[in-house]
């Protein structure tokens, strides 16, 4: 990765904000009646592909390259491309679909697949899967990747990149606290304890407008500690002791003063801020900070996962996906473009365009990619213990969508890193805000 590949501090987590509004929508979308295979989704028989700016106008125009290069087979429609802005990206997405003038694929928010899919409206992946299987890319997944969108109708999307979460930490600071890097919870409060001995947080987090790295942190520490917001089915397990313990502890880190007081305000930018700054030590952040808060001396390093009290590791992954739709000139069509597409999207990590982890092995093994030793430990080392906001679960579904991003979460960040409230009052509170949202 390059400088060139960090745009605005909202590209990486736009497709994961909580759509509420989105929620609200459904009733309306759902009563305008399912999509059809009958000459929607593109002009003159055309493949539409709505794309979203996924980093710098330089990836949208790349991603149009790609699309452009597209050669369909005889019988199979052509494809075209248009960029579709974050900004009230549902409504535009549910408007055009309701008047069947959408796309017959697209990317974009990552629960937005199994919203459209209780309307009605996504068409399975089932045939795009198995031309990748043909065409060998298939095993190229990797591991785990894919399972979080099978349900027991198909495949309701495909993953083409993972915005996930680590911790980092500064090299300098903690050889300048005399602290080993943490290893486990405890070490993790050692640590931070002698970072705050030089003026640094041993527990960098944000929540003010637009930052959801704070809300990140609360579900990292809770999975990281076996727990999770859900049960393995799906029904909502927030009160769980796994849980409890691991507010407890981030309780007591802020009680020892590792979490900056400041951070309730934080935008992204200022956490940016505080690790360019070398005012953070150690903390939750996204791919490629270094190039992010502009330090690439190699000071900013990836740290190691962190072992619960339980044994437990695990992080946060947010599987970003291509999902198709029945409004389509021809599903075959719709399959056969979006399996060609996914064989092409090595360009875009070659050209330095994402900040982000992909989806297949190919791709993590090219000289771009592992040029950087902390992507190459990403990989290695999270990837694989990394799970979906829908844990202790594994399969993804619409109610992340009232979660990830959502008040009650919003609030309940808040609540915890403020310390207006024990692990249990704000987990309840936590919980009766969700459930007056989602749908049993």
């Amino acid at each position: 990765m390059n400088t060139k590949s960090i745009a605005s501090s909202n590209f990486s987590r736009r497709n994961f904000l909580g759509l509420t509004a989105a929620a609200a929508a459904v009733p309306l979308l759902a009563a305008c009646g399912g999509g059809s295979a009958s000459g929607g989704g593109g002009s003159k028989g055309e493949i539409k592909f709505w794309d979203m700016p996924w980093g710098t106008p330089a990836y949208n125009t790349a991603a149009q390259k790609l699309v452009d290069s597209y050669a369909p087979a005889e019988g199979k429609a052509k494809a075209s491309y248009q960029i579709i802005q974050w900004n009230n990206f549902y409504q535009t997405f549910s408007s055009a679909i309701a008047s069947k003038t959408g796309p017959a694929v697209s990317t974009g928010g990552g629960f937005q697949a199994f919203q459209f899919e209780q309307q009605g409206q996504i068409a399975y992946a089932d045939g795009a899967i198995e031309l990748l299987k043909k065409n060998g890319q298939f095993d190229d997944f990797l591991p785990g990747v894919l399972d979080p969108f099978k349900s027991d109708k198909g495949y309701v999307a495909v993953p083409w990149q993972l915005d996930m979460r680590m911790f980092w930490y500064r090299k300098s600071l903690f050889e300048k606290a005399g602290v080993e890097l943490p290893k486990d919870w405890p070490t993790m409060l050692e640590a931070g304890k002698a970072l705050k001995k030089i003026g640094a947080f041993g527990f960098m987090t944000g929540s003010g407008s637009g930052n959801n790295y704070g809300n990140h942190t609360m579900i990292m520490m809770m999975v990281n500690n076996g727990g999770g917001v859900w049960t393995k089915d799906g029904q909502l397990d927030l009160m769980n002791d796994r849980n409890v313990e691991a507010m407890e502890f981030v309780l007591e880190m802020r009680s020892a003063g590792l979490i900056d007081p400041a951070c309730l305000g934080y935008t992204t930018d200022n956490m940016s801020a505080q690790w360019k700054d070398k005012k953070a030590g150690f903390g939750l952040f996204q791919v490629g900070v270094p190039a992010r808060v502009g330090d690439t001396s190699g000071d900013l390093l990836v740290a190691d996962p962190i072992t619960g009290p339980h044994g437990d590791k695990a992080t946060i992954v947010f599987p970003n996906n291509i999902m198709m739709y029945k409004n389509t000139p021809s599903q075959e069509s719709s399959d056969a473009f979006l399996a060609d597409y996914l064989g092409k999207i090595k360009d875009l990590w070659k050209q330095g365009l994402m900040n982000s982890i992909p989806v297949f092995k190919s791709i993590t093994e090219t000289p771009e990619f592992t040029n950087d030793a902390n992507n190459v430990k990403i990989v290695k080392e999270w990837q694989p213990i990394a799970k979906t906001f829908a844990s202790q679960g594994t399969t993804l579904n619409a109610n992340l969508a009232a979660l990830d991003g959502g008040q009650a979460l919003n609030q309940f960040t808040q609540t915890i890193l403020s310390g207006q409230a024990d692990a249990k009052t704000a987990l309840k509170t936590f919980e009766d805000g969700l459930k007056s949202v989602i749908k049993s």
